[in-house]
This record gives C-alpha cells, structure tokens and sequence, in this order.
C-alpha cells in the first residue's frame, strides 16, 4: 500500500509581505473614500434618499396597486368587500351605539354622520395596521433586493388611500339616499383627505421602523387603535359630549386636537349639510395642517435614520 501525505504549504513571500503598507482604520476609511467606495447598506444622506425614492415612484404605486387587487382575491365577492367592510362597521356601530346606546340622540343626520366617521376612521387606522407589516411582512423582500425601504409603508399607504377613493362611491351614494347633496363645500373633502393622506403615511412610516424592531408591537396596535376610535367621535358628536362642562380641561384639549377627530370633522363639515362650522375646534385648519406636517415629515425622517438596520438580523 503506497501512504500518500498531504502537500506541504506554499512558502510565504515574507519579503513581499513586509513591503505591504500597513493602515490604521482613519487611513483606511480615508482612502475609502478617495476612490469612491462606500459601507454596504450605509444610509444615504437625507436627500439622496428622496431622490432614490422618487425614482421609484413607478414601483411605488405598482406594488400599491397590485397590493389592493390582491387583498381579496381569494373572496368571491372580490373587490366588493372593500365597499362592504365599513358599511358592516357602520352597521353594527348604528345598532350598538345610536340604537341601544341613544348616541344619535341630539345629532342631525346621524347616519350620515356615523357612516363618514367610519370612512374615514377605517382609512387611518387600515394606514397605520398596514405599516406595522411594511417591513416584517417583507422580510424576504427587504433582504434580497437593494431599494429604499420607505417605499414600502409609502405604499401600503398608498394602497389604503386607494381603497378609500374607491369606497367613496358609497359613501356619496348613502349620502345622496339620506338627502346630502352635492354642495361646493364638498370640495373641502379633497384637501382635507390630502392632509390626512399625509398624516397616515408619516404614521404607517413610525409604525413600520417601531414594528421591525418589536414585532410585538403588531399584537398591541389593535389595542391602541381601538381606544383611539372611541376618543375620536366616530360614533358620537364629541361636540355634544364636551359641551356638557363635566370633562377636565386637558382632556378637553387632547379630544379637541385629536388628529383623527380632526379629519373626521372636517369631512363632515364637508359633506354634510348640519355639520356646521361651530361644531369644528378652533383652528381646524391649522391643527389639521400642523399634524400632517409634523407625522408627515417627522415619520419620514425617523423612519429614514433607520434605513440600514431594517432586515437585518
């Protein structure tokens, strides 16, 4: 039997080593960057990352779209269930609330008036449930292909803007069968639905960076949103409820600009003929203006500080 031993090692050039410059690690980022080169994942300064989003702006509002043909796919009814998801809400509020509970008592047109508060109630709080998943739920995604990641709770959405500009069809048809018509001030309805728009989007980007990091927070978000519902009026008049001097002043306050209380008004303040200005906060305009920008901007900075951490790990 002929033994067979493993080939020595290559000898070392030791005196081609030794001619290798050695660099301490402020040497090596600095030549780094003299020839262009740059961590990989690193995040982009703020304004690069605008740009590279606008430059997906294609890919944006096709995977928004595609999203919404998708969600009820499996159903029968199809694309029918994104008119009849709110109309059942509404329906079941109008028995609970204004029926057993006699909160439609002291409210003109409460039909109207529910049916708009669970509208535009479902189109925040679908935003912000949807964001929660923007990056969990894209894992795979998120790892495989190099794209900022804000383009994924911006469409989700996006995604959820759609599906209320699609609902609206029934709603301005429950409006018409409850004699709600057509008006100039529903036109209102377009720059307070571009606020609130604005406003989601900057809270779906908060959700998404908080729930990539703790995904427990999707267990808990159904929790807060439910609360949030009750505090906002979508089945009473908080104006009502607040005029009757028994609530505390910083209440008051927080009840007076609560965001999603805000949009709520100002839609039937748009779309609904006894919806008067009176029953809207002092400077609604502003509160809604001032909450867009805040979420808006805030949500995308804060999600954009943690670009380089999302999938990883």
């Amino acid at each position: 039997m002929v033994s067979q031993t493993a080939a020595p090692p290559a000898p070392v050039d030791t005196a081609s080593t030794a001619l290798l410059p050695v660099y301490e690690p402020g040497e090596l980022a600095a030549l780094a960057a003299r020839h262009g080169l740059t961590v990989s994942g690193a995040r982009p300064t703020l304004g690069a990352y605008v740009r590279q989003l606008w430059g997906r702006r294609h890919f944006i509002t096709a995977f928004a779209t595609a999203k919404l043909t998708a969600q009820y796919s499996q159903a029968k009814l199809g694309q029918i269930w994104q008119i009849m998801t709110p109309l059942l809400n509404a329906t079941v509020y109008y028995f609970i609330f204004g029926v057993l509970m006699n909160t439609k008592h002291g409210v003109p047109d409460y039909v109207p008036f529910l049916v708009t508060g669970v509208f535009i109630w479902t189109f925040t709080a679908s935003s912000i449930t949807a964001g929660t998943r923007a990056i969990s739920g894209n894992t795979g995604l998120v790892r495989a292909l190099h794209f900022p990641r804000a383009s994924l709770p911006i469409a989700l959405a996006i995604q959820q803007l759609q599906q209320l500009l699609f609902s609206l069809g029934a709603l301005t048809l429950i409006l018409l069968v409850f004699g709600q018509y057509p008006q100039p001030s529903w036109l209102l309805a377009i720059p307070a639905l571009t606020l609130q728009a604005l406003f989601n989007t900057g809270l779906s980007m908060v959700m998404a960076r908080l729930a990539a990091k703790t995904p427990d927070i999707a267990q808990l978000t159904p929790f807060i949103l439910r609360t949030w519902m009750y505090a906002s009026g979508v089945m009473w008049s908080l104006d009502t409820l607040l005029s009757a001097d028994r609530v505390p002043r910083l209440v008051l306050l927080a009840l007076e600009w609560n965001p999603a209380a805000v949009y709520i008004d100002l839609m039937r303040y748009a779309l609904i003929d006894s919806f008067s200005g009176t029953q809207l906060p002092p400077h609604v305009w502003a509160v809604a203006t001032g909450w867009a920008l805040v979420c808006g901007v805030g949500g995308f900075v804060y999600f954009w500080k943690a670009e380089e951490r999302y999938g990883r790990g």
